[in-house]
Order: structure tokens, then sequence, then C-alpha cells
């Protein structure tokens, strides 16, 4: 199947079989629930290297955790591979801790593996999904499942669709984490520095390159790329951004581009925001 093809997939179910389902997570934290979701995988010759997948996936999850809040979460990594993309699902009845920023446990946790041959796949992914899991209907639906068919039914109805030009579907944490690691490199000893190269990589293999180069570019000519919005003001040129966009931006994990200034732009951090 080439990339055309798969960008042209319309639903969660043609990369998500029923058997690539737990109902029951039997795990109690969020190293063995991933663990024990790529162990199906691995049964199911979907991946090999059980071992570096788990631990590329461990790595990124301490890096910044990928709860997306209300009780999901995407663990996912981007790892060579004979195929394009693999999924599993687990469901967990008493929560797991992901360290998400509403403080909820997980409940539902949805983990990616996919080729790096395709950078635009997990956004195309990523994007559906996003879509599907902020409504809150269909939110509950998912959660007061029976059982393990009518979960993945109610799964395999998220259509998946490319983002909008003007919004990047992807984490705004993801861009203002490489930020601060990119501002880190500079103060950084020799000794500390490739550790903090990798950590910039980790976040760089799930972005697209258009969103790199323009973050890059960003970064040469301004030392940052990423500004908060306070207050409907983007504080990269200090100019107020429309009323639809400020509104859209709060308490969005979505990446908005300032009209003005051409900076990415996120909500602004709790501490951060004016009394």
């Amino acid at each position: 199947m080439d990339k055309k093809d798969i960008l042209g997939i319309s639903h969660f179910s043609d990369y998500f079989k029923l058997g690539q389902l737990i109902f029951d997570l039997k795990s109690t934290d969020k190293v063995q629930a991933v663990e024990e979701l790529i162990d199906v995988l691995a049964k199911q010759k979907l991946i090999r290297n059980k071992k570096m997948i788990l631990t590329r996936l461990i790595d990124r999850e301490n890096l910044e955790s990928t709860a997306l809040g209300d009780g999901i979460a995407v663990p996912h990594a981007r790892v060579e591979s004979d195929g394009e993309i693999s999924i599993a699902v687990g469901r967990s009845s008493e929560g797991i801790d992901f360290n998400a920023a509403d403080k909820k446990k997980v409940h539902l946790i949805i983990v990616i593996i996919w080729n790096p041959t395709l950078p635009g796949l997990f956004n195309h992914l990523f994007a559906g999904l996003a879509h599907f899991l902020r409504d809150p209907h269909y939110r509950r639906r998912i959660f007061e499942a029976k059982d393990k068919t009518a979960l993945w039914e109610a799964l395999g109805e998220i259509e998946l669709r490319l983002p909008q030009e003007d919004k990047i579907v992807s984490r705004a944490g993801l861009l203002r984490k490489l930020q601060d690691i990119e501002k880190k490199k500079k103060r950084a000893t020799k000794a500390q520095m490739p550790t903090i190269k990798a950590q910039a990589e980790l976040l760089r293999e799930e972005l697209d390159s258009a969103l790199l180069t323009r973050f890059d570019k960003l970064m040469e000519r301004y030392g940052f790329a990423v500004a908060e919005v306070d207050e409907g003001v983007c504080q990269g040129c200090n100019i107020s951004v429309s009323t639809e966009m400020s509104s859209a931006i709060e308490g969005s994990n979505d990446i908005y581009i300032c009209e003005n200034c051409g900076k990415y732009l996120v909500a602004a951090s709790p501490k951060k925001k004016k009394k």
C-alpha cells in the first residue's frame, strides 16, 4: 500500500482490528500497560523488536505525557518497520496514572506505532482521533461500551482527515517542549548534549517537515518560534489576535499561527496568565 492510498483511508477501523483490542487491561501502571499492548502487536507479528519499541514509547512518555485528558492517552513512537502503522487499544476499568494535565486517570490507551517513511501519517491519524475524542457524547459512548465488540465498533467509526492548512493538528506542548530543548542546547555542557539531542530527536520525529522548517527558521531569526496568547494578545509581537482565534486557542491542544508575526500560538500557561 503506498502513501497515497494510506492517506485516502477514511476510518480508524482500516488500521485497527478486533484482535488489537484488550477490553480489560491487567496492568496497574503506565509502563506495564504499554508493554501489555505491545505484546498484542508482537504476537500478531505487526511489530518486531518489542524491547526497542517499548523503550522508545516510554522515553517519549517520560519527555511529555501523551494523556489527552478526559481519561484518554495516546502513547506513540515512530519506528522503522515493515508495515505503515500498527495500533493497539486497551481499556482499564480502574484507571491508570499517566500524569495527565487534568489529573484524571486514563481509562483508554491507544498505542500507535508508525513508519518514519510516512511523516504525515501520525498527524493524519491524530486529527481524526482528536476530533472525535473531544466530543463528550462520543467519549461517553466509548466509556460505556459493554463489551469488546461494542468498543471496537465505536472506535472504528472514527473518521480520519488531514489537518487544515491554517491549523496544524498536533499537541501544542510538543512544539513548546521542543523550543525549550533547543534553548537548552545553547547552555548545555558537552556531557549533557547527547541526552538533549536525543530528546529533541524524539519530538522532531513525529512532526511534519513543513512544520519543522517554519519552526527552525523562526528559531534562527528570533530565538523562539512558539508564543503564548495571553488575554487575546500574541506575546511574540504584542498584537491582538482575532477574537475567534483567541477563543479557539484557549484550552486547546491545537497549534495556530499568528497572522502578524507568523509564530506558532499556544494558550498561555496557567501560572503566566494575568490576574
